[in-house]
């Protein structure tokens, strides 16, 4: 009798909350080092700055069978003044890139959490390349600028299409 080789597949449904428990945390700074660093080569070692001290970290997990297993994206915000929100250092873990929800899943939850926290506007500045992703979600480029040698675009979110009223 020939047996044939079953190959693995993983068929995880992505969740998206803030990260609060200590695994959750040591991941999100995993995967920023993996995506910031190890792979784009932005920041040397680490890419943790002042901005962490104060942000509060967002995660999308992987989950098998209801149960979390991995933090697959991970995008943090902060209040720069009162009103003022950003969000910063949106990443996807390699594996689940070719998930399209985890992007504009992390996205929605950022600027959702900030609006239910004061925010009266919402930026960003994205790399040229996620541009196009964050106009279909209803944001607008307001500027074009050049961070670490990489093509970025400054962006707001239209709040409307995040909290159903007008901005």
């Amino acid at each position: 009798m020939i047996l044939e080789a079953v190959q693995p597949f993983r068929c995880a449904d992505i969740g998206f909350k803030l990260a609060t428990e200590a695994w959750e945390l040591d991941a999100y700074h995993a995967l920023r080092r993996r995506i910031f660093c190890a792979e784009q080569g932005i920041f040397a070692e680490d890419d943790r700055d002042a901005i962490d001290e104060r942000a509060t970290p967002i995660v999308a997990l992987a989950r098998m069978a209801g149960v979390s297993e991995e933090v697959a994206g991970v995008v943090r915000i902060w209040e720069e003044e009162p009103g003022e929100w950003f969000g910063g250092r949106l990443g996807t873990d390699r594996e689940h890139r070719k998930n399209g929800n985890i992007g504009p899943g992390l996205i929605r939850l950022a600027v959702r959490t900030a609006c239910r926290r004061g925010c009266a506007r919402f930026r960003a500045t994205v790399q040229q390349r996620n541009v196009k992703l964050f106009e279909r979600l209803g944001w607008s480029v307001t500027d074009e600028v050049v961070l670490f040698g990489i093509p970025h675009a400054r962006m707001q979110a239209e709040l409307s299409r995040f909290t159903g009223a007008a901005s």
